[in-house]
């Protein structure tokens, strides 16, 4: 199959999420009732539902996206390009209808595809949560409802290592080591974001953190497809 891939129908993301609130304290009364019947198998005397909170930014329940990186191929003579275009910001609404517009605009056709670290697991359906959440209409290559599993246009750089297997998460660090591909863990780690974002407001920081992983993605995918890396020049951002 990979091969026969052709990555200039692929849209590689990344993005970069965060609790509602920083603190659980700031939660409205019903919220924190909620969160802790979310977290009840695993409050215990060592960990308090206030504890858990710190874990918020992975469930979209309880969550906001602030990045979505995009990244696509084109070839340029002999070479391939790699164009990088984020949208972040406070309005959660705001980046989403951002983000299905370029997807209602260029990646709409049944050839085209989604390719994320985990990204079935964790970024397309956040995402689609997100979407329907912010009451906003789901693009067509998040609209899965009914579909049969091979007629979803997802790849999941995660799951393509498995080979079948059932093994544990493997990290996109973890992965770009091996393949010896630059890592994009050399500032802050998702565990940080949070804290980058609310007490230090550094949202570009966050930006320029996610684009790196889309970086990272690609140039994973090239590495199973047996091709080379792009070449840091170009990779051009938006």
């Amino acid at each position: 199959m990979l091969d026969q891939l052709n990555l200039s129908n692929v849209l590689f993301l990344d993005i970069e999420t965060v609790p509602q609130t920083y603190k659980f304290n700031e939660l409205e009364d019903a919220e924190q009732k909620l969160w802790e019947k979310k977290q009840r198998f695993l409050i215990n005397e060592n960990q308090t539902a206030e504890d858990l909170y710190e874990r918020a930014g992975i469930y979209s329940e309880f969550a906001k996206i602030i990045c979505i990186s995009v990244g696509f191929t084109i070839a340029s003579g002999d070479k391939r390009q790699l164009r990088i275009k984020s949208f972040y910001g406070d309005d959660e609404k705001k980046l989403l209808k951002e983000f299905i517009g370029l997807l209602d605009a260029h990646f709409n056709g049944q050839q085209h595809l989604l390719c994320a670290h985990n990204g079935k697991e964790f970024d397309f359906p956040f995402i689609a949560r997100r979407i329907l959440i912010n009451g906003l209409k789901l693009p067509k290559l998040l609209d899965i409802a009914g579909k049969k599993p091979w007629e979803i246009n997802h790849l999941d750089t995660m799951e393509l290592w498995k080979f079948g297997d059932y093994k544990n998460f493997t990290s996109l660090e973890l992965l770009a080591h091996i393949f010896n591909i630059p890592t994009p863990k050399d500032d802050i780690d998702g565990s940080q974001v949070a804290k980058v974002y609310y007490e230090e407001k550094n949202l570009p920081r966050i930006v320029e953190y996610c684009q790196k992983d889309v970086v990272t993605i690609v140039q994973l995918m090239l590495r199973y497809k047996g091709e080379p890396l792009i070449e840091e020049n170009n990779v051009l951002y938006a």
